[in-house]
């Protein structure tokens, strides 16, 4: 049973309940949900040169968390000091409340602020005097823990939230701090003074009454733009306009360390829907908001590579791929549960627009498949970062244990 720390509206107690007996808080009865929260990609072009560096230490990192160790990889001095691709929403903390800008990680599931604007102590805004300390691979924070109301979306309004104020950051320039969506148990440790978990914004309004479903739909369209809003959350039910077809479910994986995250079981294929080659079978991995790139354990990415014949590139760490070779590169087909996905070859293409952003060759093709840095059947053997979920509706039912997917209306069309 996972331990929560509880803060009940108008208390500083600290209670210790489990998720599943948690009870909506008075005064919070009427529901708001689904509550839609527009959010934005932003290419940081000081940091988007490092961006497979990036996302190799996040996955080091996932993978290190998930088998018990403290996340830190030792590599935060030898990266640059910025995302390369962020995702970014806007809420409200505080009475007169504070706007900030926070990167949406599903990978995650602490939230905080303080990387850039200054957290504001307002009349809601209790201290815990607890210290909060994460680390993501590719950045870290060092705190303490407040309480204090949040609102999402301009209509969902959360009480007594636990988050962190940053005393110290690494490899957060231009946002404010981190909206942690992940599973709840990517809290426990973080604070010094308890192995505790700390509720997430989705627990803490699920509890108090303010969803009618205890899920998240995660919505991408993909840009040529170095900022675009192209992105929506919805919290506390599906938006049927951000998906083709049907949404179809599957149980979340039982496989370690993927179980620790958002992660599920698939099947990788490469070819047409004639001809395939299996890259992976009976794979377990995760869905990622925060990492830019599908990565792909390396003996997989090894096929892949002599399949489409791209090179890796010492300028940008991508693949690139001869134009001749890129008229003959194929599908990639993703078996997830009963149903089967496409990524066609342009869904596979970095925007050739923002080629000089990342120091390439305006003129280039580069891929958005890389290595993962590992082997297969390591129970972590794929992460479908942004570039994937960008070409597929997502919905993270943590109620039930389960996540749905669908094409997007966009899935197949170039983001050149």
């Amino acid at each position: 049973m996972v331990k929560l720390r509880r803060h009940f509206a108008g208390s500083t107690a600290l209670l210790l309940a489990s998720n599943a007996a948690a009870s909506p808080l008075l005064g919070n009865l009427i529901s708001s949900s689904p509550v839609s929260l527009p959010f934005a990609r932003r290419v940081n072009t000081t940091g988007v040169s490092n961006m497979v560096q990036l996302d190799k230490a996040r996955a080091q990192a996932l993978r290190a968390k998930a088998e018990g160790g403290s996340g830190s990889t030792g590599v935060f001095n030898d990266l640059g000091d910025s995302q390369a691709v962020n995702y970014v929403v806007t809420v409200s903390i505080g009475n007169p409340p504070t706007d900030y800008e926070l990167l949406v990680d599903t990978g995650s599931s602490n939230t905080w602020v303080g990387a850039g604007q200054p957290y504001q102590i307002t009349s809601t805004s209790k201290p815990t005097l607890s210290t909060v300390h994460v680390d993501y691979g590719s950045g870290k924070m060092v705190g303490t823990e407040w309480i204090d109301t949040i609102t999402i979306g301009g209509d969902l309004t959360i009480a007594d939230q636990s988050i962190g104020v940053a005393a110290m950051t690494r490899g957060f320039d231009g946002v404010d701090g981190i909206l942690g969506v992940g599973p709840t148990d990517l809290t426990c440790g973080t604070l010094t003074d308890t192995s505790e978990c700390i509720p997430t914004v989705l627990d803490s309004a699920n509890d108090q009454g303010l969803l009618d479903s205890y899920m998240l739909g995660i919505s991408f369209k993909p840009t040529n733009m170095m900022e675009e809003v192209n992105g929506v959350l919805t919290f506390g039910g599906v938006d049927d306009s951000r998906y083709v077809g049907e949404l179809h479910w599957v149980p979340l994986t039982t496989t370690e360390p993927a179980n620790q995250f958002v992660g599920i079981d698939q099947d990788m294929l490469y070819g047409t829907k004639d001809s395939t080659t299996v890259l992976l079978e009976g794979a377990s991995g995760i869905v990622d908001t925060g990492t830019s790139l599908l990565l792909i354990a390396s003996d997989a990415f090894q096929q892949y590579l002599t399949l489409t014949g791209a090179t890796p590139d010492d300028a940008t760490g991508l693949l690139k791929i001869d134009p001749k070779d890129y008229a003959k590169v194929h599908s990639l087909w993703f078996r997830i549960g009963q149903h089967t996905y496409e990524l066609t070859r342009e869904a596979q293409t970095w925007p050739r627009s923002l080629n000089g952003a990342m120091g390439g060759d305006e003129d280039a093709i580069y891929l958005v498949v890389n290595d993962l840095g590992c082997l297969s059947g390591s129970g972590l053997d794929f992460i479908n970062g942004m570039v994937w979920l960008e070409r597929f509706y997502a919905v993270f039912d943590v109620g039930g244990g389960r996540v749905g997917f669908a094409p997007a209306p966009w899935s197949g069309g170039a983001s050149s």
